[in-house]
């Protein structure tokens, strides 16, 4: 497999995990505290996405100095690599979004 692609799949487990796990141990938390736990996973799986993306990229700074330097340079295919690593780290965040909503019912 190529370095591309083995990097891209590490992003979309990673943001998938931050949000899974975030919404889990926050409704644990719920239930320690007396709260709802569905609306807590909820909510928590919707405010932690945007976080699980810039860990799973490697910060939110990084990956836009790539973009800017190498299309200035006129050299696009890092910028597409860089973009592509985000698209896909997105797309993991969200379908992990997207599995606690179904799994509270709400999807």
């Amino acid at each position: 497999m190529s370095i591309f692609m083995s990097k891209a799949i590490l992003d979309f487990f990673i943001a998938f995990g931050i949000v899974l796990g975030g919404a889990m141990v926050g409704g644990i938390g719920a239930v320690v505290s007396l709260q709802p736990p569905t609306q807590t996973m909820l909510d928590v799986a919707d405010r932690i996405k945007i976080w699980a993306l810039a860990a799973a990229v490697g910060g939110t700074m990084d990956p836009l100095r790539v973009i800017e330097s190498n299309m200035i340079g006129g050299n696009l295919s890092p910028a597409i690599k860089q973009i592509m690593y985000i698209a896909f780290a997105f797309l993991g965040a969200h379908m992990g979004s997207e599995l606690v909503k179904w799994v509270c019912g709400r999807g």
